[in-house]
């Protein structure tokens, strides 16, 4: 993520997105999913931070 964008208003409801280079599908091993949601976990706990909602979108389609 870019350090040039900052969130001002410590009590203010962002949007953020995250895209992957060229959409690779990271999500595609549990191993990455689980990665991710540990980070997520940790920054609930230790900083604070509160999510209101989310989704892990894969590229892979659906037969």
């Amino acid at each position: 993520m870019s350090t040039k964008y900052k969130f001002q208003e410590p009590d203010a409801i962002y949007f953020v997105t995250f895209s992957v280079v060229n959409w690779i599908d990271v999500f595609t091993r549990n191993t990455y999913k689980d990665i991710l949601l540990d980070s997520i976990r940790h920054c609930q706990k230790e900083k604070g931070l509160v999510i209101h909602a989310w989704v892990i979108m894969t590229n892979q389609s659906c037969t």
